[in-house]
């Protein structure tokens, strides 16, 4: 069975002109490490844990634009 996480704050940020989204897990903070996916999708990480993602090409990857 799954189980239920809740995330507080979670913070979204567009920049259009880039087409690159931000997901922040929490107040934005500066990662100390990260990882890219063969997707495109970089994982920040800080002391070992996810603190947000930042997904390129957004706007192509939600809607085939």
């Amino acid at each position: 069975m799954a189980e239920r996480i809740v995330l507080d704050k979670v913070r979204f940020n567009y920049d259009s002109e880039g087409d690159v989204l931000y997901i922040n897990f929490g107040e934005p903070r500066a990662a100390d490490d990260s990882d890219i996916t063969d997707e495109g999708i970089v994982v920040r990480l800080r002391e070992g844990k996810i603190v947000g993602l930042t997904i390129l090409n957004a706007q192509k990857r939600l809607y085939g634009l």
